[in-house]
């Protein structure tokens, strides 16, 4: 995966510059920054899809849900999600993962390990996370926001060869991650809004880069400078 890791650099750079390019009209991003939060509730869900380029597995789509549950403080919004993912392992992980097994072998044994083929190592992830954005208004009535998020991800491993194995057993876990994003939204109506974000997500084992599009259905009032 070391050819791909300078794209999602590059195009993170570019969704920055991006933000810069679209800065806040003042009138409307002082209505967001100034507006007097008590609370936080629930005001409405979404549904995306997107793509990710992870490091040790092959790049795939993803399906996610998202809920708005409003301001926490001025121009700050709280969005619980959950994210589900699938692919396999990458060649070279796997091939490595054999290489190691077959040494264990030798050790224990004294003798030379007969040739090993795992075949295909899927990994799938479910991610339930809180994200913080920090959002302003834009030109063309678009809202644009940043910030970070925490989450736990729940990691599962499979394939035909290492079913009911200590290996597979390896890679089930559950660990934690964070990520640095960058989002841009268009209400559509006073009820509906289309969204995009982009995510560089940190695991312990695992990093990547994702990118996600949606709409969102509102079920609770916008917020001064949030409207059509």
């Amino acid at each position: 995966m070391t050819r791909g890791r300078g794209s999602p650099v590059r195009t993170l750079l570019a969704g920055l510059a991006l933000a810069v390019a679209l800065a806040p009209l003042p009138a409307r991003a002082q209505e967001l920054a100034d507006f007097d939060y008590e609370h936080l509730s629930f005001r409405g869900f979404g549904f995306d899809a997107g793509y990710l380029w992870p490091t040790r597995v092959d790049p795939t789509y993803s399906i996610g849900l998202r809920i708005d549950m409003g301001y926490a403080g001025p121009g700050l919004r709280i969005v619980p999600n959950v994210t589900y993912w699938s692919s396999a392992l990458v060649s070279s992980e796997v091939t490595e993962l054999e290489d190691r097994i077959s040494q264990l072998i030798e050790d224990q044994t004294g003798l030379p390990p007969s040739s090993l083929d795992l075949g295909t190592v899927d990994w799938r992830d479910v991610a339930i996370g809180v994200d913080a954005h920090v959002v302003w208004d834009s030109l063309f009535d678009l809202l644009t926001y940043g910030g970070l998020g925490i989450s736990a991800h729940f990691m599962d491993g499979g394939g035909p060869a290492i079913a009911g194995t200590f290996i597979e057993d390896a890679l089930d876990a559950v660990t934690a991650g964070f990520n640095l994003h960058f989002g841009v939204e268009y209400p559509v109506t006073e009820r509906f809004r289309l969204y995009s974000v982009a995510k560089y997500e940190v695991m312990s084992d695992l990093q990547f880069f994702h990118v996600r599009a949606g709409w969102q259905l509102m079920t609770g009032p916008n917020a001064p400078g949030e409207e059509r």
